[in-house]
């Protein structure tokens, strides 16, 4: 499994021109590891290859390849309504590669249905642009493919990716609002600690009084001042060996395992994360289930997207033990990530044969759950840190302001 995602990484995007056996001339963008495997492709397909060319780095803006989740969401819902509708599937395609604004999606699009025209499953084209649809999707695409119900996995698969982009939008909002706030405080502080202290401490100077005659809090704000000027280079230093040493052991196995673990013990926010895990977890495995997927298979995909290590080995310790014979609630429990009653309530769903529909049920309540909880942590995080920032710059203000209140009270009382 692992060397097919690396070889998959590696691979290229060319364009390529062939000739069909009619005369036709055909256009497409394919994704392989070299020209002559696109060439041997071609061949197979019964076309004649003219050019092959490797394609130029597009840069983009968006994710996933240059598609974003919306475009995909809205690819996934209008296809979903017009195979329900009775057309046909190289039609569909057609429609909405012609109808697609970007540019990227487009090409993509129109690739997968010169593939469906020549034979391939729509599952193998979609599975030949993984920057574009990840294995979950593919995956759901060949299990509706298989049962015959294309139009209901594809409305559940857009359902599906709004509800987990809701849920990274979700952290993302709750992170950024902290992040800006502390790289604005940590730019005021350097401004005031590089130039405006020195600037008070030379008109303090120019009104000949010492430093001795100076108050205390002004005194130490003026020594943190100098030493912060004066260690500024190792202090860069330092930083960037703590921000290189962090991404290195991020790198390594061992060392993302432990920044993983560590985020989901953290108080507050390791139980938000948590919460956001179980809502993932359950939302994909009971799309998986639902749309047919074997449980084994469906547990594969849930590891490889959990996007957390540590979940991401307690659910392949499932897979293990359910391959073995047993259920899925007694390796849960084992790996104690998932929490007593998300345990529970698998267990009953195993019991009632109704497992897809309870872990939906889970991920309905855990995706509320999350909401309650970033919507606190946020409102929490707002006033501590606004507290902080301001008592940083008032006390900075206070201590170079006490000298001229000194110096305004001496002249009135002369």
């Amino acid at each position: 499994m692992l060397t097919r995602k690396v070889s998959r990484s590696c691979m290229a995007e060319f364009t390529w021109e062939a000739r069909a056996r009619t005369g036709e001339v055909r256009k497409g963008v394919m994704e392989a590891d070299d020209e002559e495997a696109v060439q041997n492709r071609l061949r197979q397909q019964q076309l004649s290859p003219v050019k092959v060319k490797k394609k130029g780095r597009e840069l983009s803006f968006s994710f996933g390849g240059g598609v974003s989740t919306k475009e995909l969401v809205t690819f996934t819902r209008l296809f979903a309504t017009m195979i329900d509708a009775g057309l046909p599937l190289v039609q569909c395609l057609d429609i909405l590669a012609s109808q697609q604004k970007n540019k990227r999606f487009q090409v993509v699009l129109k690739d997968v249905k010169s593939s469906v025209e020549q034979g391939t499953t729509f599952s193998d084209a979609l599975r030949r642009h993984p920057t574009v649809f990840d294995t979950l999707f593919v995956n759901l695409v060949q299990a509706g493919e298989a049962g015959g119900i294309l139009d209901t996995i594809m409305t559940r698969l857009s359902v599906y990716i709004e509800k987990r982009q809701k849920l990274i939008t979700q952290v993302r909002g709750a992170m950024v609002y902290p992040s800006v706030v502390v790289v604005i405080a940590a730019g005021v502080m350097t401004v005031l600690l590089t130039f405006v202290i020195p600037a008070f401490e030379n008109m303090f100077k120019d009104f000949g009084g010492g430093k001795e005659q100076l108050p205390k809090l002004t005194q130490i704000m003026m020594a943190v001042s100098h030493g912060f000027v004066s260690y500024l280079p190792l202090i860069v230093l330092v930083v960037a060996g703590v921000v290189g040493a962090f991404m290195y052991t991020y790198r390594q196995p061992k060392g993302k395992a432990f920044w993983h673990r560590l985020l989901l013990n953290l108080p507050i926010v390791g139980s938000v994360l948590r919460k956001i895990a179980v809502a993932r977890f359950t939302r994909t495995l009971g799309t998986l289930l639902q749309s047919g997927v074997p449980i084994l298979d469906a547990l594969d995909i849930c590891a490889r997207t959990a996007g957390n290590v540590i979940i991401e080995a307690a659910v392949l310790h499932v897979r293990q033990k359910i391959s073995e014979g047993k259920n899925m609630a007694e390796p849960l429990t084992e790996t104690k990530v998932f929490p007593d009653m998300v345990v529970q309530m698998i267990a009953v769903g195993e019991q009632t044969g109704a497992l897809d529909q309870m872990l939906n049920k889970i991920a309905d309540f855990y995706e509320e759950e999350t909401d309650v909880a970033v919507a606190a942590l946020t409102s929490s995080l707002e006033p501590i840190m606004m507290v902080g920032v301001g008592g940083m710059v008032g006390v900075v203000l206070v201590s170079m302001y006490l000298p001229i209140f000194s110096l305004a009270g001496n002249i009135k009382a002369d």
